[in-house]
Parts: C-alpha cells; structure tokens; sequence
C-alpha cells in the first residue's frame, strides 16, 4: 500500500481523486432553496424509487441539493445505450471501432442524459407536490429548479470524466461507490445508539451475515465459467493451442435489480395520488397498492425477485450472443473439444450460459429481497444490506483495486525504461 505512493504520476491521480470526490461530497448539501428537506427525509424512508435516487446522490436527495438526481438519468441513458447497441445496427458498428467509437458512443449517452434528466427532474417536482411535500412553484421558479437539478447531475458526470481521464479511473462507479459508503459512518453509528441487550444477538447474527453475503458477492461477481478452446497449428510439426472462452456467473451486473425496482415501486407510486381520488374504486385500489406493494410486503418481495430473475436472463441474451462468438471461434480456426463447429458450438455456449445464469438470477434475487428477511427474522433495521448498493461496492473495490495494480505495473516498467 504504501509503494503506491512512490510514483509521482500515481501519487498525483489520487491526489485528482480525493480532490474531486471531496467536491461531489460538498455539492450533495447543496441544498436547492425553498424545499422542506425534513419533510423530504420522512417521505424518503417508505420510497423505493426514491430511496434509490438517494443512493446514487449519495445523500442528496434527502438534502434536496443541486445533484438531487445524482447519476441516475446517465445510468438510465448508459442501459438505453447498451441495448441500442444491439438492436441498432449504426450503433452496433460504432462500438466495433474501437475507442473512437467508443467515445461517440459515451458522446451519445451525455447527449441522452439532459432530456431524461429535465424529465425525471419535472416528474420528482410533480410527485412530491401531488404528495403535498413541496408547494406548487409559478413557471419561472419550476423552470429554475428543473434547470438547477439538470447542471447538478451533468456537472457530477463531468466529474466523474476527470476522475476517468486525469485520477484512478471509474470515475462514475467511484462516485456512485462513495456515495453509498459515504452514509455508512451515520448508519453504523445509528444502529450502536439502538443496540440493546435484547437484540445483542440479533446484532451479532447480522454481523455475521453481512460478511457471508459480502464473501459470497465477491465470489459470484469474480466467478467463470471456462469453457476450452483449441486452435490448430499447421508447420513443419503440427501443433495444437488451448485457449479459454471465460463466461461470468453475473454477466448482467447491478442492471437488473435497477430494472426491476424501476417497475416494482410503480403501484406504490402511484397509490398515493389514487387514494387522493374522489373515485371511491381507485381509492380503494390505491389502498390495495399501497399496503401490498411496499418494501415491506410479502407480494411486493415475491415481485421483485421473479422481475430480477427475468431481466437477468433478458439482459444476458442481450449481451452473450452464442452464434457470434460461435462464427469468430470459427473463423479463427479454433474448436471445442468434442463440439462440432457452427451450430452445435452455439447451442452448447447456449445451454452453459442458460445453466449459470439461472444460479446468478437467483443469486441476484436473493441480494436483491435481503434487506426484507434481513428486517423480518434478524430484527435488525437500522442498518441492512442493500442489494443494489452491496452489489457497486463490490465491484467498484475489485475493478479500483485492479486499476490501481495496473498503474502501479506500469509505473515499475516506465522506471526501469528510463
């Protein structure tokens, strides 16, 4: 560890970091003026949808702050991104052209994260004010308030771009990742101010968990599956080359537990207004989604971890293309052993990814309904695992910690140059 800061050059990139993280922390109790944040801080704790705001804010938008929004809309734009990649074949071909294309590609997510941004910005106003949290601004106070939530979350991708170009890389998933560790200290310090001896046990039962779950995350998140390659050699003697074709357990990452609390949290977000009505059927279907569809609920639970299972799957077929990687194994005169090429090779990547998917569906569903077993037979509330933000941290620690031994080696070999 402490080697690392031998190196000019890497001393400096994480000098930029902590410079730059410092700002976010700083624009997170930025508050937007005129806004109720108690008010805010009460409504947050019963929300999904906007306790996941909050996450990726790092606080900000129980502080109704400039960067209420966070990274959220260039996370939705990112996904979009993604699967247009796929299904649009303009898009398909920009992200083949290396890191040019890659670039007009990042280019194209900014551009698509402003409108989302002014949309969801609108849609957080019109929700909270229907909820009568805030009151209802005239045209030129709505369209400053739109306008100061909309440069908050781009000046926190712009950010997250010089911790990119200039720091230790990752800058998004760096600032997402303190964000949430950022409220660790108040939550760990909350749940010893409650600690009694009744529920001592409890809290010793959760610590151990938390550890399990955290060592199971890190063992799925880096799990493979290899599968062998071997390409033949033909010369003065013939030769054969084994390679791997490694495949993840968790291909899809974080993305479909967001997906999922996305349309999960839609009947009790709409609830409200409904038992607002003077329609005594949608009063009543209000009050039917609002006392099944919490984060609390059985049914709400049940919902979630088939809809992470589902988008799982979706989101693996989006990425893993089996007849594509089956042709370039193909065309590069390479086998599976015992698989005949073409269409057999892509039907047995097909049932490999199909079988560890399933185990990282359900393991993603698991993390994903957590905090609800964690609440209901540990009894311990104040501090719980959260799927989403369990699932960033870990990543984000593994992917920085990579990045950090990377520059650390080139570091060594520019010395040993010069």
């Amino acid at each position: 560890m402490i080697k690392i800061f031998k190196y000019p050059e890497l001393r400096r990139k994480i000098l930029i970091t902590l410079l730059v993280i410092v700002v976010s922390r700083l624009l997170a109790h930025t508050p937007v003026p005129g806004v109720d944040t108690q008010a805010i801080r009460s409504y947050l704790q019963g929300n999904v949808l906007f306790g996941l705001f909050d996450l990726f804010s790092g606080g900000g938008f129980q502080n109704f702050s400039i960067v209420t929004l966070g990274l959220a809309p260039y996370i939705n734009a990112s996904i979009i991104m993604q699967l247009l990649t796929v299904m649009v074949k303009k898009f398909e071909e920009l992200s083949k052209e290396g890191e040019t294309g890659r670039e007009k590609i990042n280019m194209y997510t900014k551009y698509l994260s402003v409108p989302m941004t002014i949309i969801q910005s609108y849609g957080i106003y019109f929700l909270l004010s229907k909820q009568n949290i805030m009151t209802n601004l005239n045209t030129a106070d709505l369209v400053l308030l739109i306008l100061s939530m909309t440069a908050g979350s781009m000046l926190l991708v712009w950010l997250g771009d010089m911790i990119t170009e200039y720091g230790i890389g990752n800058g998004v998933s760096l600032l997402i990742f303190v964000s949430i560790i950022g409220r660790l200290p108040a939550a760990i310090l909350n749940m010893i101010a409650t600690t009694t001896a009744d529920n001592f046990f409890s809290l010793i039962v959760f610590s151990l968990l938390a550890l399990v779950v955290i060592a199971s995350v890190v063992m799925v998140n880096e799990g493979t599956r290899n599968v062998t390659i071997e390409y033949g050699r033909t010369g003065v003697k013939s030769q054969k080359v084994t390679n791997y074709l490694p495949i993840k357990i968790n291909q899809a990452g974080v993305i479909p537990i967001i997906f999922a609390v996305s349309i999960v949290m839609i009947p009790s977000m709409i609830g409200g207004p409904m038992q607002s009505s003077g329609n005594e059927f949608f009063q009543s279907l209000g009050r039917i989604f609002v006392q099944n569809f919490n984060s609390n609920s059985l049914p709400y639970n049940i919902l979630y971890f088939l809809l992470v299972v589902g988008f799982t799957y979706f989101y693996t077929s989006v990425q893993f293309n089996p007849e594509k990687i089956s042709d370039d194994v193909k065309k590069r005169g390479g086998f599976i052993p015992g698989v005949r090429p073409g269409k057999n090779t892509s039907d047995y990547l097909k049932k490999i990814v199909n079988k560890i998917t399933l185990a990282g569906a359900i393991f993603l569903g698991i993390i994903a309904i957590l905090p609800y077993f964690v609440q209901s037979f540990v009894n311990v509330s104040s501090l719980t695992i959260g799927g989403t933000g369990l699932l960033i941290v870990v990543s984000v620690v593994l992917e920085t910690i990579r990045q950090v031994e990377s520059l650390t080696v080139s570091q060594s070999y520019e010395r040993f140059l010069r």
